[in-house]
């Protein structure tokens, strides 16, 4: 008996949440922010307990799957009629990344840093910082790229051109402190490495929050201090 209990609840609330889904939209699958994270945490406790509980009678699930929809429905219609609830809602896109420059204030604020900030680029194809002309942290956690001109996608066969070689960025100094081993890795020491620094005005490794050396390109310095410019070195 009390299997039949469970899977009635089971079967009931299956086909609640996939009516729910149906009602609400794509949106909460293709657009998942942590609102909407959290939000599918609670639901799936409440009906876990609702399930499992003997307690708890059947009704109950149809009962929550309403409440529960109905304020994610409120929710989604609210911020589809006011800018001002959207905002309040799904959050706002920050910029990480402007005319090729780190926003460091607002890498902050997104709770994000420099090797966080490297791995959602790798993720969309963008290897290096310096290919990067905006970058903006969307409200779901993804990242949105625009490239610089030189780096945007073209085909040699646009140009005629025969293929050539291509270099991994190797990233040799992060959060100040330098990576001997990728240091290594292209046959190069510390004294070259500060040698490179001092044409830009470094002379301390600790002065530098991120530096990348790309085989073709040279090397890319991120200073710590906010208000002074990154640097681009010609391979030597």
């Amino acid at each position: 008996m009390e299997l039949i209990q469970i899977s009635s609840k089971l079967v009931l609330g299956f086909f609640l949440l996939f009516l729910l889904v149906r009602i609400i939209g794509k949106k909460l699958i293709d657009q998942f922010t942590p609102f909407h994270f959290i939000s599918a945490i609670v639901l799936s406790e409440l009906l876990g307990n609702a399930v499992y509980q003997k307690t708890i009678p059947i009704t109950h699930i149809p009962f929550t799957i309403l409440i529960w929809g109905g304020l994610l429905f409120s929710v989604e219609y609210l911020s589809q009629k006011s800018l001002l609830l959207r905002s309040s809602f799904e959050g706002k896109p920050s910029m990480v990344i402007r005319n090729g420059q780190i926003d460091f204030e607002q890498l902050k604020k997104s709770r994000m840093n420099i090797n966080q900030l490297q791995s959602l680029l790798r993720q969309s194809e963008t290897f290096s910082i310096r290919e990067v002309a905006f970058a903006f942290i969307e409200s779901n956690g993804s990242i949105s790229v625009l490239k610089k001109s030189p780096y945007q996608k073209t085909t040699l066969q646009d140009f005629n051109m025969p293929p050539h070689h291509v270099y991994l960025p190797i990233t040799l100094i992060r959060d100040g402190e330098l990576i001997k081993a990728n240091l290594k890795e292209i046959n190069k020491d510390d004294q070259w490495l500060r040698n490179q620094l001092l044409p830009i005005g470094i002379s301390r490794i600790e002065d530098v929050l991120f530096a990348e050396w790309l085989e073709n390109d040279g090397l890319f310095v991120v200073p710590h201090n906010p208000h002074q410019h990154h640097g681009s070195l010609k391979p030597k």
